[in-house]
Order: structure tokens, then sequence, then C-alpha cells
């Protein structure tokens, strides 16, 4: 049947996919949109299925807050090209304002649920986004924190959703406060919140280290212990937020920063694109050849 450029224009709204794919959709399915747009989808699918092994390092770390509740995550790609795309940007907003509404607690959980609660699965979401954008996308990660009315949300973003960090001040509405604190987690990445969250593990193995370190340096024994415990408290100032230096202003701690605000950081979060990820180093012209001798 002939199918009219009202029609593809249509589908094209609807889907996003270029006009010949709209137009032999529509030529697959006499014309019914809606197994059109079925068609797309399942193409879309078969796109995203080859894409599969490639490496998705790229991407963006997202902070969306909707009144008590926040979410922090990390979508991938394959080039830090597609973050700027208006497209990607709006991915990234839908899947925060699922992640709020819907509530799942993993990432396998939120891929099989229904789009903000209606239609679509969220994997079905960023499969139609995969055929349009061209690259491989997944969601990799996030985390959702709840506060009172009492407390602040800190939002932080930097050079373009390469960090993200999301804190959670008590005690305080005073949002620049704990935006603060969330630059400065970005800055600095701190491992542990406060000393009592380190492992007794990591103390003794921190203690041993530190020494045997004093005992190689000649230290005599009597007085080994009393550097350790020394030393060990700069281990502290190291890698717990509470115990660093301001970076706003080192002369204070975090801990003195946020009591004088007459608060407390309960929870903090913070997220680096592609950490752990193992990027692929191509051979260009190996990579060239390849597509020549295809030819």
């Amino acid at each position: 049947m002939a199918i009219s450029a009202k029609l593809v224009k249509e589908l094209r709204e609807k889907t996003g996919a270029g006009m010949m794919d709209c137009k032999k959709a529509l030529q697959e399915t006499d014309g019914n949109i809606d197994q059109a747009i079925d068609y797309l989808r399942e193409k879309g699918i078969a796109k995203a299925a080859k894409k599969a092994d490639r490496i998705a390092a790229e991407g963006s770390a997202y902070v969306e807050v909707d009144g008590n509740t926040a979410v922090l995550l990390e979508v991938n790609c394959e080039t830090d090209f597609v973050t700027k795309n208006e497209q990607f940007q709006t991915l990234l907003k839908q899947l925060a304002k699922h992640i709020l509404s819907q509530k799942p607690e993993t990432v396998e959980e939120a891929l099989k649920q229904p789009l903000n609660g209606d239609g679509e699965s969220v994997e079905e979401f960023i499969n139609s986004n995969i055929a349009k954008i061209g690259e491989k996308l997944s969601l990799r990660r996030f985390t959702t924190f709840a506060k009172s009315d009492n407390d602040a949300f800190g939002a932080y973003t930097h050079m373009g959703g390469r960090i993200g960090v999301l804190t959670v001040l008590e005690g305080t509405n005073d949002e620049q406060i704990a935006k603060d604190v969330a630059m400065h987690v970005a800055a600095v990445n701190p491992k542990y919140l406060s000393r009592d969250a380190v492992s007794a593990e990591d103390i003794e193995k921190e203690r041993e280290v530190l020494k045997t370190q004093a005992l190689n340096e000649g230290k005599p024994a009597n007085i080994v212990e009393k550097m350790v415990e020394g030393r060990l408290n700069k281990f502290f100032e190291e890698i717990c937020l509470l115990e660093q230096s301001f970076v706003k202003d080192p002369d204070q701690k975090v801990k003195q920063i946020v009591k004088n605000n007459n608060a407390e950081v309960t929870a903090f979060v913070r997220y680096e694109v592609g950490e752990g990820i193992e990027k692929r180093e191509d051979n260009f012209a190996e990579e060239v050849m390849s597509q020549v001798n295809q030819k």
C-alpha cells in the first residue's frame, strides 16, 4: 500500500527513527502505526544486541532531587560526544524520574519495570535509545537517599557529569553548605564518612604497615607505638570525609564546618564515570584495515 508522508512523519515523531526506517516499517505493517512502532522497537533491540560486546566506559553521572528523595545515577555510553546529545540528557532525566517514582532496589529490578509505571520496560526504553543514538548505552548503577523536611541534600556534578556527588546533611535546610560538602567530596574523594566506618581489619592492617615502616626507619621500639598512633590519625585524615581539611577553608576540618552550621553529615556517595571499567585500547590502523577488508 502507498504510505503517506504524513504517516511517516507521525511515526518519526513517536519513535525518533530515520525516515526510511519508518517508511519500511509502515510498509511491512500495512500502515498500522502501532505495529510499526513494535517493528522498529524490535529492530532497535536487534541493533542493541549487536552492540552488546562493545565497551561503554564513557557516560555521565546525573543527580535528580524530588522533595525529600534524591538519586545519583551513572549511565554509560561509548564516546563522551554522546553525553552532550539532547536525547542522552533526556534519557538521564527519564531514568532518574523512574527510579525516584518506582523505587527499584537494583539495576536488574529497574530494567524489568515499566518505565514510570506504565508502558514499555526500562530495558526496552534504553534499547530504543540505542537504536536512535547509535551507541551502546547502559544504566550502570544508582544510589537513592531520603531525608526529612529538616535536612538538606547536596547535589553536585563536575566536568559535565564526569563526577557526580550526592550528600545528606541532617539538622539544616541550608542546601549551600550541603553542596559545599558535595564539592569537597568531588575534589578529595574520601572513601569513608568517619573513623567509625573504617573496618577494624583495615585499621589493624594499616597499623601493622605503619609499625613496620617505623621499625625500618630505625626508631626505638618504645616510641614506635606512639608514632604509629600519630600516623594512623594521618591515615584517617586521608580517607575519612569528616577528618579531612575542608577544601574551601583548609584551616578547618569538614566535621567542624558542618558543626558550625548545626548540621551533621549522615551519608554521601560519589560516582566517577567509568571507574573500574576496563577500557579497550583499539589499534586504529587495524580497525581501518578490517573495515577495508570487509568491502
